[in-house]
């Protein structure tokens, strides 16, 4: 077997084009900046991660600039001279030197494994347990645009084949007259499509206890992180209120999270996201405890590039249980394509990529021409 140890480690930040803008209660973004993290072995091969927030660091505290530095200046220097398969160790050693700064370390974390799975000529769902399926089916995400515009672009996807729920952003506006909105978008798609919402941690507990009935009456099949991630107990009180499934997701980003979150009653979905907790290994972990407990999982997405969602799909793929799907959907807002061979998606979903590793591979070209200057 070819040497595994690494010898460079390298970072790029690029900033991909998006099809339509895309807002969230916080922000908004034209373009989504990535920080693509490459770690090479003395054996010749290359292992890619990808480092990215949704819309920035209001979301974790991070940015691609931050995960750039903690990359190059504290992570790198750890991993230089340690095999690729040594990362139960390398990951112990790194938290030593970095607290918290998951999203920085998930683009490491994933590179080792794509390097790894490479040098083993596997894919890296292998090295997770093994494909419990092969592809998984894709939500599709609306921002918080006026209703008309919302449902015009979801039968445009509806015609498509490609999906048949999605989920809108909420917690922008007044909240009574954000429920009119979506309500209106329900009405539209009633029978046809299924409609979820994400309030980004906006609202309290009398708001969502208040308003959220009325999107349950209205058809809605799940609402996501209604509450801020810390209140816990008030989320298990919405859940216990609701006749539809409370889906966390800023509450959750570790492990301890997920078994806080289960022994309170706090969701009836995880949203596992292999950005927010710290790679692939912690989402498994997640994804265990939540098929210990009974609780679905959704693969959540942060708007990855096709890099980080072909390492979602991997994690999703080997999880124990997602009957909730997926949100993998970043690489078709983008637009530009950044692999050499994309992302097979249709109406059974995203399809896991034949070869080695995450089975895809970026484009030079494409790196050079959006690489931050």
């Amino acid at each position: 077997m070819s040497d595994m140890r690494i010898d460079q480690v390298e970072t790029v930040i690029v900033d991909i084009p998006l099809r339509r803008a895309h807002r969230f209660a916080r922000a908004g973004m034209n373009a989504q900046p990535v920080l693509y993290v490459f770690v090479r072995t003395a054996g010749g091969v290359t292992g890619v991660g990808e480092g990215v927030v949704p819309g920035g660091p209001w979301w974790g505290g991070e940015s691609v600039e931050t995960m750039q530095l903690i990359v190059e200046r504290y992570l790198g220097p750890v991993l230089l001279g340690r095999g690729v398969d040594e990362i139960p160790m390398i990951l112990r050693d790194i938290a030593d030197v970095v607290a918290a700064n998951l999203f920085a370390k998930t683009a490491v974390e994933v590179a080792l494994h794509d390097a790894w799975a490479r040098h083993l000529g596997v894919p890296v769902h292998v090295l997770l347990g093994g494909a419990a399926r092969t592809a998984v089916p894709v939500t599709w995400a609306l921002g918080t645009e006026p209703a008309d515009a919302v449902v015009e672009e979801a039968l445009v996807k509806l015609d498509s084949g490609l999906h048949s729920s999605f989920k809108l952003k909420m917690g922008k506006q007044d909240p009574a007259d954000d429920v009119t909105r979506i309500v209106k978008v329900a009405e539209k798609l009633a029978g046809v499509a299924g409609v979820r919402v994400d309030i980004n941690a906006r609202w309290d507990r009398l708001t969502a206890l208040s308003h959220l009935p009325g999107l349950a009456a209205a058809g809605v099949e799940m609402v996501e992180q209604p509450l801020p991630g810390h209140d816990v107990e008030g989320m298990a009180a919405v859940a216990a209120a609701l006749p539809i499934p409370v889906m966390a997701d800023e509450s959750l980003r570790t492990p301890a999270d997920a078994i806080r979150l289960a022994t309170a009653g706090a969701a009836g979905i995880f949203a596992v996201k292999t950005t927010k907790s710290g790679g692939l290994r912690a989402g498994r972990a997640i994804a265990e405890v939540a098929a210990a407990a009974g609780i679905p999982c959704y693969a959540a997405t942060s708007i990855e590039s096709p890099v980080g969602t072909a390492a979602s799909l991997h994690a999703a793929c080997a999880s124990p249980a997602t009957p909730w799907g997926s949100e993998l959907f970043g690489p078709l807002l983008m637009a530009e394509e950044m692999l050499v061979e994309p992302l097979v998606y249709d109406a059974d979903g995203l399809h896991l990529p034949d070869g080695p590793g995450l089975g895809v591979e970026l484009d030079p070209a494409r790196v050079r021409a959006f690489r931050r200057k």
